[in-house]
């Protein structure tokens, strides 16, 4: 059974090597800023609030959708590949990781194609908050993934890339959704401006993201900075959706599964 993980303080003082890694990796994640080498780059504009079909580049193959045991279950919510040290990580909402066991993560999906493969969930890192009470406020998740096919040995980040997560993002930041509706096989994509619903919810309008979004990354500048969910599970209407602020405690959960040390 994949063991749920809480966040905990670090259990002693990290090695040269990691310390050196940590540094790298957050000196990405705070205040947003993205000293990153290898960000995909900008597809074609498109008007802010319109929803339309994702194109099949970088920024997609590290976006994906899960799977209840395989591609036959039908996908039910999205998730998205983030740095890590060990190269193994996925961020999504926590309302998504309810059974763990038979979940699968299919990045780059798209009209039946698994280009990148299966990975099956290892680990999972849910907030307090979420487990004790289903907070809508610690509606963000973590979960490592290992390849499904036997003889396959890549980390998943390997395969596609990773995100770097943000925050501390301004109430207004522009962010663009990338998600899979459950009733259709290719993923969607909208960028709008965001407000602040509450001090723990983002509020975003894009149409058409609907069942099945839940877990899309919210990307500011190319890095994680939400996930869909939260308020209403993310919303109960396609036109506005919600994502829990990427704050403290979401910050826990991420340095706790990248394997790196808090800021």
């Amino acid at each position: 059974m994949i063991q749920r993980i809480l966040p905990r303080k670090a259990a002693g003082r990290p090695s040269a090597r990691a310390r050196r890694a940590s540094r790298i990796l957050l000196a990405v994640t705070a205040m947003g800023a993205l000293l990153s080498l290898d960000l995909p780059e900008a597809g074609a504009a498109t008007p802010l609030g319109v929803t339309e079909e994702a194109p099949a580049d970088a920024e997609g193959g590290r976006v994906g959708a899960l799977f209840a045991g395989g591609v036959d279950g039908g996908h039910f919510c999205t998730a998205s590949v983030v740095r890590s040290l060990g190269h193994d990580v996925i961020a999504t909402a926590a309302h998504c990781l309810d059974h763990p066991d038979t979940t699968v993560f299919a990045p780059g999906y798209r009209d039946g194609e698994t280009p990148y493969g299966l990975w099956r969930l290892t680990r999972v890192w849910v907030a307090p908050g979420w487990t004790e009470g289903r907070d809508p406020d610690a509606d963000i998740a973590f979960a490592t993934v290992a390849p499904a096919a036997a003889g396959e040995s890549r980390a998943v980040e390997d395969v596609v890339g990773g995100f770097p997560v943000a925050a501390a993002q301004p109430a207004d930041v522009t962010v663009t959704v990338l998600g899979y509706p459950s009733v259709q096989d290719t993923p969607l994509r909208c960028s709008n401006a965001t407000s602040l619903f509450s001090p723990a919810q983002r509020r975003i309008d894009c149409p058409d993201l609907s069942g099945g979004t839940s877990g899309s990354p919210w990307l500011a500048g190319g890095a994680l900075a939400g996930v869909l969910g939260g308020y209403q599970g993310g919303g109960d209407v396609p036109e506005v959706s919600y994502s829990a602020v990427m704050g403290d405690t979401a910050m826990a959960l991420y340095c706790e599964a990248a394997g790196v040390a808090r800021p």
